[in-house]
């Protein structure tokens, strides 16, 4: 029988493929965007990171999200530091969240007040995402916009409490398969991890039409 983490993995590969494909995405990876792009995902980000780690204070306790609450995968504090280095010590009176960004992050705070299988889908999605992929993002903006190697604006993809992310990733699996549920409740859960990369999506949608190269 197929496991809970590789039956996710399966399921939702095709839309991991659409978010890593995105105008967006593929534009600011192939050095067509500034550096100011840059700073406005990041700026999505700590919005949704900040729906994503309220919602594990409430959740710590949680027989099902519980265990996934880990806070070496933190990202908040990371991510304002790399707002005040990109945007000024004035960061926060001058972002702003694009409808988009503020849907996904409602719907990671709906899941995590009342279906915590459901935050655990966007968990999945968001933290493993960025712990690997996100490696490739921030080598695009060390190399292209000159930021500091593992420094300031590219923190948030610094795990420095994960030494080891491959040994992480395999414990993480184990903690997917252990979530309790039956099969319905599984494919619930897969499908909240559709709709996550979807949400995901959206924003990277937003971005392309707030930075078209054109402009």
């Amino acid at each position: 029988m197929e496991s809970f983490s590789t039956l996710i993995r399966t399921a939702s590969r095709e839309q991991h493929e659409e978010v890593r494909g995105s105008t967006f995405m593929s534009d600011l990876l192939g050095h067509k965007l500034g550096v100011d792009a840059f700073a406005r995902y990041t700026e999505q980000l700590w919005f949704v990171y900040g729906a994503l780690e309220s919602g594990a204070e409430r959740l710590a306790g949680d027989p099902v999200a519980g265990p996934f609450v880990r806070p070496e995968l933190f990202r908040t504090a990371a991510l304002e530091q790399d707002l005040e280095y990109l945007r000024g010590p004035g960061w926060r009176a001058g972002i702003s969240a694009l409808p988009a960004t503020l849907e996904y992050a409602r719907r990671i705070s709906d899941c995590a007040r009342t279906w915590p299988a459901g935050y655990v889908a966007h968990h999945y999605t968001r933290y493993l995402g960025d712990l690997s992929g996100g490696q490739i993002i921030r080598d695009t903006a060390e190399r292209a916009w000159g930021l500091p190697k593992k420094g300031d604006g590219v923190r948030f993809y610094v795990f420095e409490e994960i030494p080891n992310p491959a040994a992480f990733k395999r414990g993480y699996w184990e903690l997917l398969d252990a979530v309790p549920g039956d099969e319905l409740e599984r494919q619930r859960i897969v499908a909240e991890c559709k709709r996550a990369y979807a949400l995901n999506n959206a924003v990277f949608h937003a971005l392309g039409e707030e930075f078209p190269l054109s402009a």
